[in-house]
């Protein structure tokens, strides 16, 4: 099983973009944990973080065909990145969509998330261990 990290913008800031908000582990250690937990469950891993859309949109159609799911923190791009939205659907992966916090305790109960429908699985609010959590559902997801 071959599947795609994504992390959208701001995320290469993580430990030292409002820590209190998000936590002070980096983006490094999170793809550390993930690296080790997908050793665990024998997955192979691809990461990509970029703060332009367009280039999140270049990684996935370069790399759609060879991967089997994906779990994507589209970040700043939730209200707005429609382009991005769209191309993850028309994958046809599962895509399991993560963010480290609540979004509506942060922006209220109007704020919007275009990735919702994409979901396969929505994972919100369980900090960093939320990419664990998308990875081991994928992968029980393809093993059962």
């Amino acid at each position: 099983m071959h599947i795609g990290v994504l992390n959208g913008p701001n995320l290469n800031r993580l430990g030292r973009r409002r820590p209190e908000r998000y936590g002070t582990r980096t983006l490094a250690e999170v793809v550390a944990d993930l690296e080790e937990a997908s050793a665990r469950l024998g997955v192979r891993l691809s990461h990509y973080q970029s703060n332009h859309e367009g280039a999140l949109l270049d990684w996935l159609h370069e790399r759609q065909d060879d991967l089997d799911a994906l779990i994507v923190n589209p970040a700043g791009l939730t209200p707005f990145g429609r382009p991005f939205c769209d191309a993850l659907s028309e994958t046809g992966l599962p895509v399991v969509i993560v963010h480290i916090t609540q979004l509506y305790r942060h922006y209220g109960m109007d704020a919007q998330d275009l990735f919702r429908e994409t979901a396969t699985a929505y994972i919100a609010g369980l900090g960093w261990r939320g990419y664990i959590v998308a990875l081991e559902h994928l992968h029980h997801e393809a093993t059962k």
